[in-house]
């Protein structure tokens, strides 16, 4: 999938009513362009309901925005660092008054500006923020939430496993920062992972997500919401787990020649002592049972694989 957007802020779709204020991030790994299509075709989505909608009504406004701009153009996961690993009240500090030394310090000085000024032109009720996300393996879709039981109740809408954890274990990510002590308003994050990354369906099941997320946070009223979105993402998360925890991450160290064994797919089931990688020091056995999750195919990356369960 080919970049088809130049510019960061996608699109914005703002209602009569004013409300909540909903920003929704796409490629945040520069390689994850399906979030990017998801958002640019929902947002088409809500511009043409008011003509078939008469009694169509939008509370809030909903803005897309792509996370790393310049390794979604480079169609890459990123260029110098991983941009949702980033997420620091410190470096964000440092950037307001020290020159980014990095292509993704420059992405999130230019990001934290964005949203403040959506905050400060819009001043909503609240903030949502999504974080859209694609996979390397195939299978099953997944959430991730924060510690805040409102990110879990809105994941919930997504039909797919919730998984608990990521936030203790991975750090500067979306929902690290977008809280309201660093928001200065009331603010709830979540991630959203549809499928994987040249998978085309991948972006159906994000503008599923986009659009059962309006209408749970109250940007849409239900009646206005197709069925379909739901059906959409109960098929493909058929048989899956409605919750997990993770239960362990392989972090690949710098210098580390890591390379995942082919074939595995994210919830498959797994045995401790199952060989699942090697390195140049040999095989990387699970610590544990459980289901894999995010097994690496991809050249740029720190995460091996997590278990969940």
């Amino acid at each position: 999938m080919k970049p088809i957007i130049t510019q960061r802020v996608i699109g914005t779709y703002q209602g009569k009513d004013h409300g909540p204020l909903l920003l929704i991030f796409g490629a945040m790994h520069g390689n994850e362009h399906a979030g990017v299509r998801a958002i640019e075709l929902a947002l088409k989505m809500l511009e043409v309901e008011p003509i078939t909608n008469p009694d169509f009504i939008f509370h809030g406004r909903v803005t897309g925005i792509i996370g790393n701009l310049r390794a979604y153009q480079a169609v890459q996961r990123y260029i110098d660092q991983d941009l949702n690993r980033m997420w620091t009240e410190e470096l964000i500090t440092q950037l307001r008054t020290v020159p980014p030394q990095t292509a993704e310090e420059q992405e999130m000085k230019e990001l934290t500006e964005l949203v403040h000024q959506q905050i400060s032109d819009y001043q909503p009720t609240r903030l949502i923020v999504l974080d859209l996300h694609t996979t390397s393996s195939f299978g099953g879709i997944f959430s991730v939430v924060s510690h805040d039981q409102r990110s879990s109740d809105l994941a919930l809408e997504f039909h797919a496993p919730v998984i608990h954890g990521f936030i203790d274990i991975l750090k500067g990510t979306t929902m690290h920062y977008f809280t309201e002590q660093h928001m200065g308003l009331d603010t709830v994050a979540l991630t959203f992972e549809s499928g994987q990354h040249e998978e085309p369906k991948a972006v159906n099941r994000a503008i599923a997500a986009i659009i059962n997320l309006l209408r749970a946070a109250g940007f849409v009223d239900e009646e206005c919401v197709e069925n379909i979105h739901d059906q959409i993402l109960i098929n493909y998360a058929r048989g899956l787990p409605e919750i997990a925890d993770l239960l362990f991450r392989y972090a690949i160290q710098p210098g580390e020649q890591f390379s995942m064994r082919p074939g595995y797919q994210n919830f498959q089931r797994i045995r401790e002592g199952e060989i699942l990688a090697d390195n140049q020091y040999g095989e990387i056995r699970a610590e544990t049972d459980g289901l894999i999750l995010m097994p690496l195919y991809q050249k740029q990356g720190d995460d091996g694989f997590f278990i969940v369960g």
